[in-house]
């Protein structure tokens, strides 16, 4: 991401959280017409690079943004997007990019004003769990032959009442609007912004057994003093690694599973 999007995503990002301060703003609402905006944007090539213009006027670009969409979204959606083109972007792409990343995290605001970011983001992770054990259902949710209802319609079946609305909004605008990107990729993009919410780290937790709520505290608390920042666990038990205990932040693993030391072991042998 250059600098000139960077900043303006925060900009954006900025502009979004003082609108939610707002307690009358509708967030589901809010998401879902931005999601609409985000289908225009990847649609209309042109448009994008008309908006996205540095050599046009901000204001005649807002002025556009009002004349497309008045009527069509919420007063608020209009407001951010009037914004954001006024704002410097280094692509057409890169709108398109941040009002999608602007979807999402409405629902992530949402959730956490709701109380109920924790159980998102666990969520997320669990389901990116079940998907990437079931090759059939995985393979129905990226389908590309098949219609954004039907992939919609099967979220409902498998997450309604069953996991938060935000939960579920989410995965449904990941599987109906994937955007070029794996399911898994997109699920870890949401995590990231949510745990992102609360100035937090993902920190994905491999045992070869269950640990319990004391463990999982100390180990939460041990991570944190080591990167700086708060850390939000996802907890993974896979049998293989036979004990010990491995956790990925980021691209960073840190490798202390009994399999993972004889792993270790095979490989100065062989060498």
């Amino acid at each position: 991401m250059s600098g000139s999007t960077r900043q303006s995503t925060a900009a954006a990002r900025e502009r979004l959280e003082a609108l939610t301060d707002n307690t009358s703003v509708d967030l589901a609402a809010l998401s879902s017409d931005l999601l609409d905006v985000t289908r225009v944007l990847d649609r209309e090539v042109s448009l994008r690079r008309i908006l996205t213009d540095p050599a046009a006027p901000g204001q005649a670009k807002a002025d556009l943004v009002a004349g497309l969409l008045q009527g069509k979204v919420g007063a608020e959606t209009v407001d951010l997007l009037s914004g954001m083109v006024r704002s410097r972007w280094s692509a057409g792409r890169d709108l398109s990019d941040a009002t999608e990343q602007l979807a999402a995290l409405a629902l992530i605001i949402g959730a956490d004003k709701a109380g109920e970011l924790d159980d998102v983001e666990d969520e997320l992770f669990r389901f990116g769990r079940v998907v990437a054990g079931n090759l059939e259902l995985r393979s129905a949710l990226t389908d590309g032959a098949a219609t954004t209802s039907a992939k919609a319609e099967l979220v409902r079946s498998l997450l309604g009442g069953k996991a938060k609305a935000a939960t579920v909004a989410l995965v449904t605008a990941l599987v109906t609007q994937p955007r070029g990107r794996s399911l898994e990729s997109g699920l870890d993009e949401y995590a990231r912004l949510a745990a992102g919410r609360r100035g937090r780290v993902v920190a994905l937790v491999t045992t070869a057994v269950p640990v319990s709520d004391t463990q999982k505290e100390r180990l939460a608390a041990s991570l944190a003093t080591l990167v700086g920042r708060p850390v939000h666990l996802n907890l993974d038990v896979d049998p293989a690694v036979l004990g010990g205990v491995r956790v990925q932040i980021g691209d960073e693993i840190i490798e202390g599973t009994i399999a993972g030391r004889l792993d270790s072991a095979d490989r100065s042998l062989a060498g």
